[in-house]
This record gives C-alpha cells, structure tokens and sequence, in this order.
C-alpha cells in the first residue's frame, strides 16, 4: 500500500476525480489538511438511491428545450417513464461513444446503436451537462475526476462550470489514463503488495461498461513507489478519467458489458421474431415493454451471476401468472440455456483474450502478474474465462475482493496526489508533413517526379513527407521533449511573417512511415495522385491539430537565388509530454533568444 505524505500548503483543498464512463459513472475526491495525510474515498450517497454505491448510470432525460430533466440514478426511477410520456422528454444514453476517435471502430457496432443526441445539443454540451450533475452530486456531499477527446472533456469541463475558461482554469484540469488510476487504486488497497517488488511487472485489465483498457507496467522502485509503462497502452475504446483541483473553502472496439448486452438484445428480438412468425402471432411476450423489462432484469441480475454453461439461467420479467411454455416462460421468468448465454459473452471473452497476448507479446519484459478491475470484472465468467486464458501465458490473474468499480474515481485521485508513474509508452506516432529536396538516386522520389516543385533557392522538393517527431513505442517522461528542425522560403519576408505546423499522427504498423501520399505497402504507382491534385491522407494519417507561431518580428535570412533574392526562416516542430498530455510547439529564435 503507498503511503500519502502530509499535505504541505497552507490552505484546505478538495481533489476530486469524475470517472465519466459509457454507462456507469463514479466520483473520487479527498480533501487535502494542511499537515494531514490525505485519505482517498468514492461519494457514495447520489440523489435516487435507497442505499449508497459507488456508481451510477451515464444516463440522462431531456426537455425538448434541451434542459436537464433528470440523470443518474433518478433518471433510472420507474415512474420517469411515465414522466417522460406526458412532458415528451428525451432519453440520452451511451453518449460518451460520440466522442470516439474515428480510428477506433467496432465490430458488430453500427451507427444505428448509438442514439443521436437531442436536437441543438453537441456531445460536449451533453458531457459538460453530466459532468455539471455529478459536480453538483459531489459539492452535496463533500465529506462522505488523445489530444482530440481531451480537448473536448476540457471544453465540457468550462462548459460544466468544474474550470474556468482562462490558462489558469485549463491548468487545473489533468488527464488520467485507466491503466494508471486502477494500478494506483490496486496499490493503495493492498491488492498488489504481493506484486510489488523492484522490477516487477504487472499488466492492468480495466474492464469497464463500454470499453476494456490494457496496461502494463514494471516497478522501478519501492520507496517510493514508481512505476514505468513497458507497452503501449491498448484500449477497445479508449476511456480517460479526469482529475481536477479545486480550491475549497476550505486515450477502439467497443467490448465491454454492453457488448454482452446487445448480444442479449439481439438474441431475444430475433428468438421472438422466430417464434412469432412459428408458433406466436397471438403472443404478447415479444412486445417492446416485456423485452425492454427482460432486458433490465438480464442486466441487473442475470448477468453479473452467470457462471457456468452448463446451468440454466431465468430473466424474470412478469408475474406468476405470465406463462408460456412452449418458449420457455413460467412464473414470470424466462429461461435461458447457459450455453446461449455463454454465447452472449463469447466475443468480449475473445476480443479481451486476443488484446491481452497482443499487450504482453508487446511489453519490453516478460510479465507474470494482471489484475483485472473495472464493473465488467465482476462478472464471475469473465474472470474465470481470462484467469485460464492468462494461466496459458505464465501470467497469474486476480481482481480486487470487491469495489472494483470504484478504481479509476479513487485511483485518479492517487495520481494527483503521488505522481508515481515515472514513465510511459508512446501509443502512436505523431509527426508532421512536411517537404524534402529531391534525390533522383532515390527510388522512392522517382515514383513522386511528376509531383515535384522548385523553391526560390532552386531547389527541386518532393512533397507529402512525414517526419516522426515521436514514433509509437517511445520511452516517455514527465519532461520529455521532441523536435524536428524545419525551414521555409519565400521571395517575400513578409510570407514568413506567421508560420504554422500540422501535428499529424499516424495509426499503421509501420514503425516509421516516410511517406503521408500512400498506404503502407501498396505501390506509390498505385496511390500517387496527378500533381494538380493535392495527396489525401490515407486512413492511417489524421490531423489532430495546427500550431501556429508569430514570426512578423524574426529578421529573416536574405539568400540570392538563380531569380533573385529570396528569405529564409528556421523553425522546430516540438512535442512536449506532460503529466499524460502531449503538447505541440513551434520554437524559433528571436535576436538571440528563443521563443516558443
């Protein structure tokens, strides 16, 4: 277990941690004494719960105006179904997918599964409202949170009314991965102390509602406790955890539960559907109000205790009176054979299973230990499943007795309190597209001749080249810094007064792509577009942000060229890396001093 040293400022502050996930969502906070040792706790009391836990649904109801109804719990009461009949309300679930990267796709998930959001409402407005609710859940109970996703969580977050829109309240607000909250989490409950050696190495299975995060790590030190990422971290979605300081009075495949749960839906609609056209077109069991109730009973109780094939289980959903055997209804419940619902869980199992030896055949040492949290780890054949399939690598797999859904809240506080990731893997490579001189003793500028140019210095360039600022696997530290040196010419000073760079990244399999014009490897004669026609990015390359650097008062560098005078200007693309973000610059130099 680390241990926390006593806060040392002057003042009281309160660290809260909003673990804003697919379909469940959880608060961490602690509350930093001056000269106390802080204690790391979930809110557990929420407004519509008859007894307290640690989570509640990402869900919320909607006025046609785009006002909050209700969310969380409340928007879960029986009677707002019939609320939302007589005031026409709006139900928004699952919300967290729309801010997927594009990248991250997956099987058997169609645009028709997620619900589009209520008209006028972006998925920020929709993210800052929730997180508005659960920052109004916490300020009640006080005593008892890739580049892309972030910046929109950020704006949410000002949107929320959590930070103020200035450098100051951006500042406040810092990113935590899954892999790094729940591996604090296991830690400061004990439940590594087995693992915890100088050395060791542990993988983290974040088995969420939406999505499943992989992390893996070794211990570099005990006391204090520090740990380095040894693979790039894997997720079936991405899901970040966000931590936030306030002053008190004082990073897909979606392959989560839900999944289990579309599988479920699918299979009850269909086995009516079936039977309806067979043996049912007098049937009342295969409405919308009993499969939306089976479906609910299968979520609640069902799943989270299937454990063996060879069982039967029972959806109950009616009364004693409901019967109909012929489909296997008694007594209100609706029996189901294990291997159907095995069936259910099979594709999770598989995906998880399949990411788990990618994670450890990735890893620079051999790993031995996984624990695997998150709600989805609850589930006894889940983990019974992964235990063996671990077994068969030499890895030992355990969880957490209970509470695991509360890993990411607590752990995300644990983060900001102790720092105790030392060091991480680069997930993608990330680069910017740039220019270089042509070499006709290369081959791959012979293919590109027809798309060269001339510069005013006389040089002849070849476009569309990708340098790798940070390729995917890098060692990263908290102060970390990358850089490529890069020059522009124009027969004009002035075109050189504002200089701008595209930070590109890069999601193929090639460990350093040269080229943005053409797909790893197809021919350039295949993908190579007529010089009147700009290249498109293909599928692995997407821009993620422009930087821009004002150079209006840099003397520029004054060159003679074969038609006349021509200027220069120097610059470096950086990326720098935080805590868990990753920063973009330009750097240049101004009479003498730098600038960024």
């Amino acid at each position: 277990m680390t241990s926390l040293k006593p806060f040392s400022g002057p003042l009281r502050k309160l660290v809260l941690a909003f673990d804003v996930g697919t379909t469940y969502s959880g608060i961490g906070y602690a509350i930093l004494d001056p000269g106390e040792a802080p204690k790391i706790q979930c809110v557990t009391r929420f407004p519509g719960q008859e007894n307290g836990d640690f989570k509640i649904p990402s869900v919320l109801w909607y006025t046609q105006e785009g006002k909050v109804r209700a969310a969380g719990v409340e928007a879960r009461d029986p009677g707002m179904t019939l609320i939302a009949e007589d005031e026409d309300l709006i139900f928004v679930d699952w919300f967290k997918l729309h801010l997927r990267p594009g990248a991250m796709q997956s099987e058997g998930l169609h645009a028709a599964d997620i619900k589009p959001l209520p008209l006028g409402k972006t998925v920020i407005e929709v993210f800052g409202d929730f997180l508005a609710y659960l920052f109004n859940c916490a300020k009640r109970h006080p005593n008892g949170w890739e580049g892309s996703q972030q910046g929109k969580m950020q704006q949410a977050a000002v949107y929320a009314g959590l930070i103020p829109d200035t450098s100051a309240g951006h500042a406040r607000l810092h990113f935590v991965t899954e892999g790094e909250a729940s591996l604090l989490y296991c830690m400061d409950n004990g439940l590594a102390s087995d693992a915890i050696r100088a050395d060791s190495t542990v993988m983290i299975i974040d088995a969420g509602g939406g999505t499943v995060d992989l992390s893996t790590y070794k211990f570099a030190t005990i006391n204090p406790v520090s740990a380095e990422e040894i693979a790039p971290p894997d997720c079936t979605l991405g899901i970040i955890s966000t931590a936030i300081q306030t002053d008190a009075p004082r990073l897909g495949i979606l392959h989560g539960s839900t999944r289990v749960n579309m599988l479920a839906s699918e299979f009850l609609k269909a086995r009516h559907l079936t039977l309806h056209l067979a043996k049912l077109c007098n049937s009342k069991y295969g409405n919308e109000e009993d499969l939306k109730t089976m479906l609910e009973s299968f979520e609640r109780s069902t799943k989270p205790t299937f454990k063996d094939p060879s069982d039967r289980s029972f959806i109950k959903f009616g009364s004693m009176r409901d019967r109909d055997p012929d489909v296997g209804i008694r007594g209100g419940q609706l029996t189901l054979e294990g291997a159907e619902i095995a069936n259910f869980f099979e594709p999770s199992i598989t995906a998880i299973a399949n990411a788990v030896r990618v994670q450890r055949s990735a890893a620079t040492e051999v790993v031995k230990t996984g624990f695997l949290v998150g709600g989805f780890a609850a589930s006894p054949w889940l983990y019974a499943r992964l235990k063996a399939v671990s077994r068969d690598l030499g890895m030992d797999l355990s969880r957490p007795d209970s509470h695991a859904n509360k890993a990411v809240a607590e752990g995300a506080v644990s983060f900001f309190l102790t720092h105790s990731i030392a060091a991480r893997m680069s997930r993608l490579t990330y680069g910017t597209k740039c220019v270089t001189r042509y070499d006709p003793n290369d081959i791959e500028h012979i293919r590109r001749h027809h798309r060269i140019f001339t510069r005013p210095s006389g040089n002849q360039i070849v476009p569309d080249v990708f340098r790798a600022l940070l390729t995917k696997g890098t060692r990263l530290t908290e102060d970390a810094e990358f850089r490529c040196s890069l020059f522009r010419e124009a027969t004009e000073s002035f075109h050189l007064d504002n200089i701008s760079a595209i930070i590109t990244v890069y999601r193929g399999k090639d460990k350093c792509p040269r080229w943005v014009d053409t797909e790893p490897g197809a021919s350039v004669a295949q993908r190579a577009l007529p010089c009147h026609i700009s290249s498109p990015a293909t599928e692995f390359f997407s821009q993620i942000c422009t930087v821009y650097a004002d150079t209006s008062r840099v003397l520029k560098k004054k060159r003679n060229g074969p038609k006349g005078a021509y200027y220069t200007q120097d610059y470096d693309v950086v990326i720098l890396c935080g805590a868990t973000e990753l920063q973009a610059q330009i750097r240049w130099f101004e009479n003498g001093m730098e600038r960024r």
